[in-house]
């Protein structure tokens, strides 16, 4: 059996996330969602998503199909209602389509609005990621998890006598190395996966997760819940943060209640507000309302799309987000929400051209060793198109 994991409208209100991956690409927990979805079937994966994402992201139909909503994270429960499905039967949850197995022909003609004549309710309430504020929300409840999922059974590498682990839920893969640094595991899990380090005098509360070949640096203060994602560095004061991979907050400066992409960086001294001096309610950029969306949270920080960037010394006021390939730069608060490809900061934006983008991108893949690819590059010019319309206020 084939996992095939579709979008629905979450793909659309959790822009500008989503604009360069499926929903279940997105990282929440120690994991990606596909990827907890692969851990518990032990069965590969392939997508059904939006056109311009397809070559990176193919669907790949057999036989018999599971297609599974991938704004929905598994958990014991959700499992077994989806293995109890018939043929044709669609598990629903509140009128939402969560899953449904195919034939082949049938999954070659899937639609996520199709109507299904059987359909099972689910009967508990599951973790779903609707909007990107549900990332840094939920991930406490999705890092205890994946905590489990990945350890049961199994036995922590050692690490370095020079550390204190306080607490019992701490957990290091091999080749994961820390020097005289404090691990508080009493308030949540903490998870060090392989090839990770930490460097000297690093205090971290869990729950957290430190994902392979990345680093924390010296000196580093870490609360919970947060999670660095693969190839990543990070260093000053981080709180309840969501940092999904091949992204760098290097330096001294506060990030908190944040969501960061893939391929950002945060520069030196750079801080973000998470707590309105009033108190009020938070209020987040919708992309589906061009307008900003109530969140019903007094702590919400920043949300960095794919491949976005800030220079030394930036001040992101509360509930600030950031588009693909923004680059910030200069003195003040930029604006709540930058628009995606904008070049400046609070004295005023410009495009920055999908040509001067491509450049840094290209240095950028090249320090982890990765190749810029045309495949990367038709859906950056895709989405510098879709995007058109926010940058003509400039």
């Amino acid at each position: 059996m084939a996992i095939i994991l579709f979008d629905d409208n979450a793909h659309q209100t959790l822009l500008p996330l989503t604009y360069t991956r499926p929903v279940a690409d997105i990282r929440i927990g120690i994991l990606t969602i596909a990827e907890k979805w692969a851990k518990y079937f032990d069965l590969d994966y392939s997508w059904h998503t939006q056109p311009w994402l397809q070559n990176k992201f193919p669907t790949k139909i057999e036989e018999r199909n599971l297609f599974i909503n991938g704004s929905f994270c598994p958990d014991e429960t959700l499992i077994e209602a989806i293995k109890n499905l018939q043929g044709n039967e669609a598990l629903k949850y509140g009128g939402q389509l969560v899953a449904v197995k195919l034939n082949k022909e049938d999954a070659s003609n899937f639609d996520v609005h199709t109507v299904y004549k059987n359909t099972v309710e689910l009967k508990h309430t599951p973790v779903t990621v609707i909007y990107p504020e549900d990332i840094f929300s939920k991930n406490d409840t999705e890092l205890r998890k994946d905590f489990k999922l990945l350890t049961n059974g199994r036995k922590s590498a050692a690490i370095s006598a020079t550390n204190t682990i306080i607490g019992n839920d701490f957990f290091a893969e091999e080749g994961a190395i820390a020097e005289c640094s404090t691990f508080n595991t009493t308030n949540g899990p903490i998870y060090l996966a392989k090839h990770t380090e930490v460097w000297e005098g690093t205090h971290i509360r869990g729950s957290f997760a430190l994902c392979e070949h990345s680093q924390v640096k010296m000196g580093a203060k870490i609360y919970g819940a947060t999670t660095v994602g693969p190839y990543s560095r990070v260093g000053g004061e981080i709180s309840n943060a969501v940092i999904w991979g091949y992204s760098s907050k290097g330096h001294d400066g506060f990030l908190g209640n944040s969501v960061l992409g893939e391929w950002c960086n945060i520069g030196a001294d750079s801080n973000n507000s998470n707590l309105k001096n009033n108190y009020a309610e938070v209020k987040l950029w919708d992309y589906t309302t061009q307008r900003f969306r109530k969140t019903g949270l007094q702590f919400c920080g920043l949300i960095m799309a794919d491949h976005a960037k800030c220079g030394i010394n930036t001040m992101f006021n509360t509930g600030t987000v950031v588009g693909v390939g923004a680059n910030i730069f200069g003195s003040g608060f930029p604006r709540n929400f930058v628009p995606d490809f904008a070049w400046g900061g609070a004295q005023g934006f410009e495009v920055y051209s999908i040509k001067k983008m491509f450049e840094t991108a290209e240095k950028v893949y090249e320090r982890r060793s990765r190749a810029f690819d045309e495949t990367e590059q038709e859906i950056l010019k895709k989405v510098f198109e879709l995007t058109e319309e926010y940058r003509g206020v400039f």
